[in-house]
């Protein structure tokens, strides 16, 4: 993770880069907000920026927005004024870190927010034979076009490739082409010129820019559209961009990746997609199985959340009971390892005893049909050592644990676990973000509303409280 620090901090700024450098980040300082736009603008490959309160925080967000840096911003300031940390959260800050700097406090803001683990957990047959073509391909500069059902780990697998690629210690960029408008798609990728458009106030560099000796994935490829894949056809074979307003193209080195949720094939039949680019990304082809077509790695998998999420909330790390695994493996996971991720992270939460029980197990209400329902033949994880797969849940499955919510509406319940997730987390918003499973922006529209009706809701610094 490479993070941006901004301001003096009174000397603690030394500390708090040297505990983010010992947690793996690359670590660049500047002094003032115009400081940290231009290093933003001259793509210096920024996941996180954390900015001194004394500094005008809310300038430093709007400037962000404005020229669509898109990127978390965590605030930092001497002390645990509360009035400093409501201000930078109000400004748009995503968490407040007091200083002098807490190592602890760092690591899990770094993590929480930034995401920087990238391990690959899997010993299914199905997911090993990926594995294999994957470390094959990726000492190569060949493209390589991921595919794979949403939530199957399709960005996990573009960060595994260039680990183990030539490339591995430049930058790795990732691009999201389904989440920025396509007239502005273009300059993200290639970057502008200052005034070539509206609101083009500096020269920037793009993606490729930034991605240049290193890896470039372009993230859901399929919803680019088609006028702009003729400019990214000829940058990819030419190796050259032109940026937005610029006169002169810029020779870029990089390897490019790219993934889809959807059959391109057919999307190139129906007119969607340009053949010719579909075979210049189609150099090799990668196809993440589902989630419940590797059942071997739902017990390894959940396993993994479960000690992932009890050490960040400081709870024990209580193995699933044999009926919770069986409901794991009925599942059908629509949503893949990303579903199961959020799983696993309530049910550690709300799990009370010595194991997790089904009762904790919150699913959507697909379940495989037994014909259809994978039948692993070896023990699965150390959760239940020996254990198979279960017989066919029993169609009252899906009413399990529901004692003690019959007759409550589900905005109450839903009320009740996200302020009790956010009491634990002690009022840091990402942290129960994360853990309910929801973004960042929806826990505070839910927050607000609370607020309104005059419900407490925790501050950041606040300690657990009691549930009314």
């Amino acid at each position: 993770m490479r993070l941006l620090i901004v301001g003096m901090l009174e000397g603690y700024i030394t500390a708090a880069g040297k505990i983010a450098m010992s947690r793996g980040a690359k670590v660049a300082h500047t002094d003032s907000i115009d400081g940290a736009l231009n290093a933003l603008r001259a793509a210096a490959g920024v996941d996180l920026v954390m900015v001194d309160v004394k500094l005008d925080v809310a300038r430093l967000i709007e400037r962000l927005k404005a020229e669509r840096f898109t990127l978390p911003v965590v605030a930092c300031g001497i002390g645990t004024d509360a009035t400093a940390a409501v201000r930078a959260i109000r400004a748009g800050a995503k968490e407040y870190i007091p200083l002098p700097p807490d190592a602890q406090l760092i690591a899990a803001v770094l993590e929480a927010v930034a995401e920087e683990s990238h391990a690959i957990i899997s010993r299914d047959p199905a997911m090993g034979a990926v594995l294999r073509l994957a470390d094959q391909v990726a000492p190569s500069d060949a493209s390589v076009l991921i595919t794979g059902e949403s939530g199957t780990g399709k960005e996990l697998m573009a960060r595994y490739i260039h680990r183990k690629s030539r490339r591995s210690a430049e930058n790795f960029v990732s691009v999201n082409c389904a989440a920025i408008p396509e007239n502005l798609l273009e300059s993200e990728l290639f970057g502008h010129e200052k005034g070539s458009f509206t609101g083009a106030v500096a020269r920037r560099l793009g993606k490729f820019e930034e991605a240049n000796g290193g890896t470039l994935l372009l993230d859901e490829i399929s919803e680019m559209h088609p006028r702009l894949q003729a400019k990214l056809l000829r940058a990819i074979q030419e190796r050259e961009i032109d940026r937005v307003g610029g006169s002169q193209p810029i020779k870029v080195d990089i390897r490019v990746l790219a993934t889809s949720n959807r059959n391109l094939e057919h999307e190139v039949k129906v007119g969607n997609f340009r053949e010719d680019l579909f075979f210049r990304l189609n150099v090799f082809s990668i196809r993440l199985p589902a989630l419940r077509e590797r059942p071997l790695d739902i017990p390894l998998i959940a396993d993994h959340f479960i000690h992932k999420y009890a050490e960040a909330n400081g709870l024990p790390a209580r193995p699933l009971s044999d009926g919770a695994l069986g409901m794991l493996l009925a599942h059908h996971w629509r949503g893949n390892v990303r579903e199961l991720e959020n799983t696993m992270h309530r049910a550690v939460l709300l799990a009370r005893g010595t194991a997790i029980e089904p009762d904790v197990i919150m699913l959507s209400s697909q379940v495989l049909a037994p014909d259809d329902r994978p039948a692993p033949t070896v023990p699965l994880s150390p959760i239940s050592s020996g254990l198979r797969a279960p017989p066919p849940m029993p169609a009252t499955a899906a009413g399990v644990g529901t004692t003690g919510l019959v007759g409550r509406t589900v905005a109450d319940v839903e009320r009740d676990l996200i302020l009790e997730t956010l009491s634990h987390c002690l009022g840091n918003r990402t942290h129960a973000a994360n853990i309910l499973g929801i973004s960042i922006r929806t826990l505070r529209n839910k927050l607000k509303l609370y607020s309104d009706e005059g419900v407490p809701v925790p501050m950041p610094g606040e300690g657990e409280r009691v549930m009314g």
